[in-house]
């Protein structure tokens, strides 16, 4: 009998870590940040999107800066690149057709795993994305993130990660931080934001706060 309750009570507590991390990142995530008030002129716009899972920055491309740009694979008439941070293995799996088992989901949530950048081109504005209007400062910021985000080597250039693609129009590249439960695709862009001073959430590995915050602007 003692043994069946000790196991009981072993499985309370284990079920009590996941309800309190999903109870803790949804109020975060329904709280907003905001940015300092500035007579800066927002005349600079973004792009926030999200596959339903995992969000993403986009810039138009002739707004970026060739710092931001060297080394990344890209065209003339693409006309915005979006750009994406998260965990190597799901990524290279996704990209590779691979099946991303369950011990895989768990190294993602509890171990601080490899990340990558992901860089998706495109030729014209997509319906489901939701601008954002920025100062230029912030944009500087924001791309400074962005670049200080990804891998480099002594000479500064990008890794980029040949055969592995979602398709023509995408790549990915070698990138800085450790995916983990705390630190996910989410937080990198929610991080993104507050860094550069955009509206942001006070903490969040989901996509859903920040798209409300954007979206009812």
């Amino acid at each position: 009998m003692q043994i069946i309750k000790k196991t009981l009570k072993y499985l309370a507590a284990l079920l009590i870590i996941p309800v309190l991390y999903f109870t803790v990142a949804t109020l975060c995530s329904y709280i907003a940040i905001s940015p300092k008030a500035t007579n800066e002129v927002k005349d600079q716009s973004i792009y926030l999107a999200s596959n339903g899972i995992h969000l993403e920055i986009i810039i138009p491309k002739t707004d970026i800066s060739t710092t931001l740009l060297q080394g990344l694979v890209y065209n003339k008439h693409e006309q915005y690149v979006s750009f994406g941070w998260g965990e190597k293995t799901y990524y290279t799996k996704a990209a590779t057709s691979l099946h991303f088992n369950t011990v895989n989901r768990f190294q993602a949530a509890l171990l601080k795993t490899p990340s990558l950048m992901h860089i998706t081109r495109y030729t014209a504005l997509q319906n489901h994305w939701i601008e954002i209007k920025i100062t230029a400062a912030q944009l500087i910021k924001l791309q400074t993130y962005i670049d200080d985000s990804f891998k480099k080597d002594i000479k500064n250039n990008k890794s980029l990660l040949p055969g592995i693609t979602y398709g023509t129009t995408d790549n990915f590249y070698e990138a800085k931080g450790n995916y983990h439960c705390f630190n996910t695709c989410n937080t990198w862009v929610n991080t993104g934001f507050k860094q550069s001073d955009i509206k942001a959430c006070l903490w969040t590995p989901f996509d859903f706060g920040l798209l409300q915050i954007h979206r009812n602007k």
